[in-house]
């Protein structure tokens, strides 16, 4: 990773009091351990006219996956190699917005005893980073850095310059312009490089909040993307996006009036208490799931690729479940199904009801036959295309479980997430994503081979034009089908 700031001087003002800002000697080269790698320091020129301070940030791959960072998703077949080939160590991110803090941490407290002055003065800044990853393209760039007194430019970097018809890829090269202080500067770096990456490499604690509110003093509060920043930097988690949003909201109106803090406090409360939250997509496809399975009568239940666990988890909740599977090909996604579900604690009743069970959706297992209902939540997209039949052959010719659940999401509501550019699928590993017709089209054709009916559920707000985010298709084993295997059976 690689980043750039320079600024221009004189005489009187030179533009080596950069180094003074940044507490590092433009003469030295300097290096610093990080917990992802090794940070360089460098200045390519150093005058009074101008000057350029280096920041480079060279990510070890294998100590990134060795503390738990950047790991693939349990269930897909490259997850292992993905934790050490990404594009982590070429790519601005959360990473270097972590080296940004503890590089240059006085520069960002706008700390400077050598040169007091100068850091309260504007400053003209031009910084460079050459690979930004930017979920929501050059467009979001824009929306996030010209509020702030920035000239944006944000050239989108093509997938490969050799083959044009390929379109832009997610990343792009950004030059920022402008009169800033060189501590607003950094505060601005630090916040949306892992905002516009939307992903964090470390664990989001509840301190979170209080660096975003730090870093975004004075800015973030009447930022016109605030909620997008907020929710993003704090890795979607619900309830420290709504206490920084709280807590931004309290500093706002503070600001407008001299009311009193505590009916301020109070009025905040008020809102929180009556202001509905939004129930996330994972927890309305989970409940769609539970309720066709009830619907379904049946008590011994697959969830296949079940990754993590937190299905698995629902189902135990519910005593109608009274076996329930989980299957993930990922060992490393069933030993942390198997810490969240706290299987080592559980009675022995209840852990009696649940199995986990490493295994392979495109091989028959004879395990997986005459159970009642099956989940397939979020897997099908996983797989490349020529190995989906595989999986339909092992999930509804061999097993053959009277019920199967099948989400997958719906590729026509993409449009309706700002933050997602044009093209791109919602997740890297996703081999596919397909619209209504096409999904129809595929159960209907499963459901007449294996001899099923099929119905379809839309889950999350269902859009007139696009449909729902979520499209599910629940399969049931057809009477005439049931009637001619029970034959078979007696025949046997």
């Amino acid at each position: 990773m690689f980043l750039t700031i320079s600024t221009t001087g004189n005489a009187a003002n030179p533009a080596t009091d950069l180094g003074f800002l940044l507490h590092k000697h433009p003469a030295n080269a300097q290096v610093f351990s990080t917990a992802h790698g090794t940070a360089h320091v460098l200045y390519p020129e150093a005058g009074d006219e101008r000057c350029t301070a280096a920041l480079l940030l060279e990510v070890d791959p294998v100590a990134l996956a060795r503390r738990g960072r950047g790991k693939g998703r349990g269930g897909a077949p490259d997850a292992a190699l993905a934790q050490y080939v990404n594009d982590r160590p070429y790519a601005a991110s959360s990473l270097l917005a972590v080296a940004l803090s503890n590089v240059f941490s006085s520069a960002l407290r706008g700390v400077c005893k050598a040169r007091p002055e100068r850091v309260e003065q504007a400053l003209p800044l031009r910084i460079e980073v050459p690979a930004l990853p930017a979920r929501g393209g050059a467009d979001l760039v824009r929306k996030l850095f010209e509020p702030l007194g920035w000239a944006v430019e944000a050239t989108a970097v093509p997938l490969d310059e050799q083959f044009p018809e390929w379109g832009d890829s997610r990343y792009v090269r950004l030059v920022l312009e402008g009169e800033l202080r060189l501590a607003h500067a950094l505060r601005h770096l630090y916040v949306l490089l892992p905002v516009l990456d939307d992903a964090k490499h470390y664990w989001v604690s509840a301190d979170e909040v209080d660096k975003l509110l730090r870093a975004g003093d004075g800015w973030l509060a009447g930022h016109p993307e605030q909620k997008l920043i907020v929710g993003r930097y704090l890795a979607r988690r619900w309830s420290l996006t709504r206490q920084a949003m709280d807590r931004l909201e309290l500093a706002r109106l503070a600001d407008a009036d001299d009311t009193d803090v505590d009916e301020i406090d109070n009025a905040v409360d008020e809102e929180s208490d009556t202001v509905e939250r939004p129930v996330p997509l994972a927890v309305r496809r989970r409940e769609a799931i539970l309720a066709a399975l009830r619907e379904s009568g049946a008590a011994r239940v697959l969830d296949l690729g079940c990754g993590q666990g937190q299905l698995v988890g629902e189902l135990l909740k519910d005593v109608r479940f009274t076996e329930i599977v989980g299957v993930d090909v990922s060992v490393r996604a069933l030993t942390v199904a198997s810490r969240r579900l706290k299987l080592d604690r559980m009675s022995e009743r209840q852990a009696a009801r649940v199995r986990l069970v490493q295994g392979s959706l495109a091989y028959t297992d004879k395990r997986l036959k005459a159970y009642d209902a099956a989940v397939l939540s979020e897997v099908i997209e996983h797989l490349d295309l020529p190995r989906l039949p595989a999986l339909e052959y092992a999930v509804f010719g061999s097993a053959r479980p009277r019920t199967v659940v099948v989400t997958t999401p719906n590729v026509e509501y993409n449009v309706r997430w700002e933050s997602l550019p044009a093209g791109h699928v919602r997740h890297g590993d996703h081999r596919f994503e397909w619209t209504r017709a096409e999904f129809r089209d595929w159960a209907e054709r499963v459901a007449a081979r294996h001899g099923y009916g099929v119905r379809y559920v839309p889950v999350g707000p269902d859009d007139p034009e696009v449909g729902p985010p979520t499209q599910m298709a629940v399969f049931t084993v057809t009477e005439a089908t049931m009637e001619n295997e029970n034959e078979k059976g007696a025949k046997a």
